[in-house]
């Protein structure tokens, strides 16, 4: 397959280039409509006792109140008894809003303090409440109009904005919490975009010393980019997706489509040096880099896919948006960057910048040293040598290897467990915080300060008794016999006991400690319709805490009315629900995730004890980064740094961490182990094969994480608190995993193990022999293979190419500019 697809960008590179501007084009032209069809919400069971009562509240009683107007009384106002509610102006204008905003299309339910809600007002009467049920396809006008309004000092008593009044108007509830999230992504995007590029392409010029070779992997991301933004729109428009898959398109697209870039830049580079032509060194490689490429992004896919098993459709969304850009970002490299590389040929190399920076003299050195090797290697070979002299010069070790991580690797291994303990004790003390995890879902305080739905939700927590908003939806089904008020009567004086419930609003009236304190309201459709009935349990403690989930199960316990069968829904129920949901099926998506991982690691060592190595480790650097998270933003240290507001960790995101990790590290596993077991094939001993594969991945892998990790710490500067959590927790498990993981865990634990590490039982290794993943041999060099100072005993294979199963290698020497020296 790689040979087919050589041949035709070797052959066509300007028609592979065509075809992909016009799906270029074409990606952006739908890609543009995605924001439009994405939705803030995802992050229940659509199964689940919790949404089922919402759906039936939505089809039956006119939908859930979901837009809350906080009502209040300007300073100058009094009021009677020091209640400003109760002035007659602002009664008046809270009558004239609520009638008003009862006249407009889309919404229902309206009710406030003025007509028939007492308990809608503050403790200290000088705010009170309008609350509606607005539909979806309305909510963003009226949200901000009303937001607008705010905004400009307006005391209006509608959306429309009017003459002053005694009263401001502020729109809060689950309605604009969904539109302030939408419209924060967006900004939040830009910002992070804003940040992440320069950093990263500085990094790039950095890394290759050039500006042509590092404008290369920018322009991969933004075609992974723009793909996943298409796929995005075409899924939006067949089923619900998150508005935070925008997030991970961004970052994933360009942090793989710099990371496979890199690898092929790299690898091209490498075969021009060694004296190849450009079609010889595109081909070779396709052949082994892109085979590379591609079974790694096999591997972040299949970690991705294991989202889909989970119901909310937040976490499908980030594994269809995962999915598309990965592969996107896969053929980008394999197919389009490769057709590029051919009409570019040497000037890949142009517009070189290393010199500016003293980060390139060592570097300098070493190949003036191999350009007089060149020169005697010439000399004594006359005449019948010719262009042959570059490949079969002898380049010292330490140039083709980094000297660095050859130390690391050679301290680590002779003292193995002196070596890897700590950093496993370190691992675990920032882990620790997570045995104290408190999981929720997202509400207001997921945002800052000052947004609109958040400062509505902060005056509800801190200044009314009662928080309406977080009410436990209760929708009883039955006979019509069975869903009276009078049947339900008994039923709602028996939630009203319980404790932490401080009203239940019924078809038999509204009850506080078993007796009924107001008569039904009217319309009767309110909380009566066919065969149903629908109560409001309004609880006198923080919807969000534990002590509101403690009373769900007290109300799911509670016995309905006979025949009948009870629902309970609204904000604490989702939080019950959403742990319920998670827990059900994280045990098979760890157990699918960690067999997959262990067949394709199989495939591609033949070794049993590395798959289960890499399972283990990559398992606890993620504890580590769950404990990292919950020690910051449950636990709210540093929060004067990223400014955010602490509190339980989003139910659903330990889950996107798992799987976005996990995937990720798999391109590093693949790097270092491929390059360890082409120096053991080729004879080194256990030691010196992992010494060899470390010194040279190190720089590779070095520069990738970092420049994957900044695509993804840019999201901390996100003003919701859970992206901040994402972007990073996945920039710390990427740099975790780059460093303390494969710089000293992997070398440590391969040492003990020793030629345990290329174990397998009889049965598994026969299966490898026929079916194990390999890159493949390269084609045969244009001169004599490099001398063995190169580095470690080579099988004999020609100049520049790659034994089987290899990953390329970063043969500095080769290239005045070199490889990623990071």
């Amino acid at each position: 397959m790689f040979t087919v697809v050589a041949k035709i960008v070797t052959c066509r590179p300007r028609l592979v280039l065509l075809l992909t501007l016009v799906a270029l084009l074409g990606a952006g032209v739908v890609g543009m409509g995605a924001f439009g069809k994405l939705e803030s919400d995802g992050f229940d069971d659509p199964a689940s006792p919790s949404t089922r009562a919402a759906d039936l509240v939505d089809e039956k009683f006119g939908g859930e109140p979901n837009l809350v107007l906080l009502v209040t009384a300007r300073p100058e106002v009094t009021g009677p008894d020091g209640r400003a509610v109760d002035d007659p102006a602002v009664a008046r204008a809270g009558r004239e809003l609520a009638e008003d905003l009862a006249r407009e299309p889309g919404v229902t339910n309206v009710s406030s303090y003025w007509t028939d809600a007492p308990p809608l007002r503050s403790d200290d009467g000088r705010s009170a409440l309008v609350v509606a049920s607005v539909d979806e396809d309305h909510t963003e006008d009226l949200v901000a109009r009303f937001e607008d309004a705010y905004e400009a000092g307006q005391a209006d008593q509608g959306p429309p904005g009017g003459a002053a009044a005694p009263v401001t108007v502020r729109p809060g509830g689950a309605a604009t919490v969904g539109e302030d999230i939408n419209g924060q992504v967006g900004a939040d995007l830009a910002v992070a975009e804003s940040i992440a590029i320069p950093i990263t392409t500085v990094l790039m010029i950095i890394a290759f010393g050039g500006l042509v070779a590092a404008l290369l992997p920018l322009g991969i991301g933004l075609l992974g980019i723009l793909g996943g933004f298409a796929v995005l729109s075409v899924v939006g428009s067949l089923t619900d997706v998150s508005i935070f898959a925008v997030n991970l398109t961004t970052a994933l697209g360009m942090g793989l489509g710099i990371d496979y870039a890199l690898l092929m830049v790299s690898r091209f580079r490498e075969e021009l040096a060694a004296g190849r032509d450009r079609a010889e060194a595109v081909t070779v490689t396709v052949r082994t880099a892109g085979r590379t490429i591609l079974f790694s992004g096999a591997t972040v896919i299949v970690a991705l896919a294991v989202m889909l098993v989970f119901p909310p459709y937040f976490l499908k969304s980030m594994a269809y948006a995962g999915i598309a850009v990965t592969a996107v970002a896969v053929v980008a490299a394999v197919v389009v960057l490769p057709a590029v590389l051919m009409l570019l040929g040497s000037r890949v190399n142009a517009l070189r910048v290393g010199g500016l920076i003293g980060l390139f003299r060592r570097r300098r050195r070493a190949a003036d040293a191999a350009a007089q090797a060149d020169a005697a290697t010439g000399a004594g070979a006359g005449a019948g040598a010719g262009a042959g002299a570059a490949a079969g010069r002898a380049v010292p070790r330490e140039v083709v290897e980094s000297p660095f991580w050859r130390r690391v690797a050679t301290v680590t291994m002779r003292r193995p467990l002196l070596a890897g303990l700590p950093v496993v004790a370190l691992l675990l003390v920032l882990a620790a915080p997570f045995l104290h995890v408190e999981f929720g879902t997202p509400d207001d305080r997921v945002l800052r300060a000052d947004a609109s739905s958040r400062a509505v939700g902060d005056v509800l927590r801190s200044d009314f008794s009662s928080n309406d908003a977080g009410a436990i939806v209760v929708v009883v089904t039955g006979p019509a016999d069975r869903t009276g008020p009078e049947q339900v009567a008994g039923y709602a004086a028996a939630l009203s006991e319980l404790d932490g419930v401080a009203r239940v609003d019924s078809s038999a009236g509204t009850l506080i400690d078993g007796r009924t304190v107001a008569p039904p309201r009217e319309p009767a459709s309110r909380h009566t319709a066919e065969n149903a009935s629908y109560l409001r349990v309004v609880p006198s403690v923080e919807p969000h805490s534990d002590e509101a989930q403690a009373l769900v199960h007290q109300i799911r316990d509670t016995a309905a009315p006979a025949g009948t069968e009870a629902l309970a829904g609204g904000p604490p129920a989702v939080i019950v629900d959403g742990k319920d949901t998670i827990a059900d099926r994280l045990p098979l998506a760890i157990g699918l995730i960690s067999l997959t991982t262990f067949v394709l690691l199989f495939l591609f060592t033949g070794s049993v004890l590395l798959p289960l190595k890499a399972i283990v480790l990559n398992g606890i650097t993620l504890t580590a980064v769950f404990g990292v998270a919950v020690w910051i933003f449950q636990d709210g240290h540093l929060g004067w740094l990223f400014d955010f507001t602490p509190g339980p960790l989003d139910t659903s995101m330990p889950v996107l961490l798992f799987c976005i990790a996990f995937g990720l590290s798999m391109d590093y596993e693949v790097f270092l182990l491929s390059r360890i077991k082409e120096e053991h094939d080729a004879g080194a001993s256990n030691a010196e094969a992992v010494a060899a594969g470390l010194a040279r991945t190190g720089r590779l892998v070095t520069t990738a994480a970092a420049l994957l990790a900044v695509t993804f710490v840019a999201f901390s500067t996100s003003s919701v608190r859970f992206m901040q959590m994402f972007g990073l927790g996945t920039a710390l498990a990427i740099l975790l995993d780059a460093t303390l993981i494969r710089g000293v865990l992997v070398p440590a634990f391969m040492r003990v193990a020793g030629d345990a590490n290329w174990w397998a039982p009889k049965p598994l290794r026969a299966l490898h022999a026929r079916i194990g993943l390999s890159e493949g041999g390269a084609p045969a060099a244009p001169a004599a293979p490099v001398p063995a100072a190169v580095g470690a005993p080579t099988a004999g294979g020609p100049a520049g190419s790659a034994p089987a199963g290899s990953v390329p290698d970063v043969r500095t020497a080769r290239n005045n500019a070199g490889a990623p020296s990071l």
